[in-house]
């Protein structure tokens, strides 16, 4: 959905037409609760992040002068949701980490126990490598653009970057059975 009707819907949407506003919201809705769950960590926090995310998309829709698609407005406000609630309750302390029940079904095309390990390994990344792990590898953000976001030198971006890869691969690699530590690299096995 490009181009004219995408358009029309988001002027209808902007006019409080509730069937356009549903559309946008089902065709993008899927791949906003991915970004934020991404970044959040957990089911629950995302659920109340791509909510909010949605009511300040739908508030700010009359002034979408579509300088950008949609789905990059949309997807963009749902990441600095995200980031603003997490950086808000690891200031009040009260992030809570649990274990999730269950993950959101993986894409067909993909490996369904792989996709698991990689949530499961993800969700145990300290949240701020996995917050630019997440903008950086899976968003493809840049380094620049993650500074921005997330307030910190594009330096800092990089380092945790490369502090999340390692953080997956050694969770990984624990729970695959793998050897932990390996005496050549002098860092629990994982090779930079």
């Amino acid at each position: 959905m490009t181009g004219p009707s995408e358009r029309r819907l988001i002027e209808a949407a902007s006019r409080g037409d509730p069937g356009a506003a549903r559309r946008l919201y089902e065709r993008y809705a899927p791949r906003v609760f991915a970004v934020v769950r991404r970044i959040a960590g957990d089911d629950d926090l995302a659920h109340d992040c791509a909510q909010e995310a949605w009511i300040r998309a739908f508030r700010a829709l009359p002034t979408f002068r579509g300088d950008a698609r949609f789905g990059t407005w949309i997807h963009r406000i749902g990441v600095n949701t995200a980031l603003q609630e997490t950086r808000s309750r690891e200031r009040r302390g009260d992030r809570e980490s649990p274990v999730p029940d269950s993950l959101p079904a993986p894409a067909p095309e993909r490996d369904p126990l792989l996709a698991q390990r990689l949530e499961e390994a993800l969700d145990r990344v300290p949240p701020g490598m996995r917050k630019v792990l997440v903008l950086h590898d899976v968003e493809e953000y840049t380094h620049e653009e993650i500074a921005e976001l997330l307030g910190i030198s594009s330096g800092t971006s990089k380092s945790q970057l490369f502090k999340a890869r390692a953080r997956m691969r050694q969770i990984l690699r624990s729970s695959s059975g793998e050897p932990h530590h390996d005496e050549s690299t002098g860092f629990g096995g994982m090779r930079a």
